[in-house]
């Protein structure tokens, strides 16, 4: 399925928004790149820490260089990881499919031990933050069974980042594929059974 970002700048721009310190861009028709985490995957402790480096800095390079941050440290995979158990990674996998096509296109997708990264194109009349919304309470509930606990269980806001041209499109599919490589997860983005690169080669 290739994406059409053509006339991505011609859709209606919904705007920035925030549900707390990060703000969100919710565009439309635009393919998104969006990551969410774990509740423990990152102690506030550290980011606290991070944020009060990086106020001195001009709030777009600072946000940058958190996303890096925090992207780097997820990746050495702190916290319970929930989401290395295969049912519960099964369950957030079969959630993001289950509403391609009638919420949103589909692009690339991985379940990571302590977070997920996906890039979708909301359809029309949805909305970025009502999808993230309506995915981390059914995954949260449906993994809180799972694992036969109560409590938090994804981290309360998430990042998302628009896609501004192809080229942009191609960097974020294959940085969303191979993250399993970069964390030492596997040997090839194939490999990965929570990811859409082992997903379109066993289905194709």
């Amino acid at each position: 399925r290739a994406p059409s970002v053509k006339n991505i700048m011609k859709n209606e721009l919904k705007g920035w928004h925030s549900r707390g310190y990060l703000p969100h861009f919710d565009v439309g028709e635009i393919p998104q790149f969006i990551t969410f985490r774990l509740f423990d995957s990152l102690p506030q402790v550290v980011l606290t820490k991070w944020k009060a480096e990086l106020e001195r800095e001009k709030s777009l390079e600072a946000e940058i260089v958190l996303r890096r941050r925090i992207e780097t440290y997820l990746d050495q995979s702190f916290g319970k990881c929930y989401l290395k158990q295969e049912q519960v990674a099964d369950l957030v996998q079969n959630a993001l499919l289950f509403f391609d096509d009638e919420r949103y296109r589909l692009l690339a997708w991985v379940v990571m031990p302590n977070h997920i990264h996906f890039l979708a194109t909301p359809l029309e009349k949805q909305s970025l933050s009502n999808i993230v919304q309506s995915l981390k309470i059914f995954t949260a509930k449906e993994a809180n069974k799972l694992l036969n606990r109560q409590g938090k269980f994804w981290q309360s806001d998430y990042f998302d980042r628009y896609i501004r041209d192809y080229e942009h499109f191609t960097k974020v599919v294959s940085y969303i594929e191979n993250n399993p490589v970069k964390a030492r997860l596997c040997q090839s983005k194939s490999e990965w059974r929570f990811g859409s690169a082992y997903f379109f080669k066993t289905n194709s």
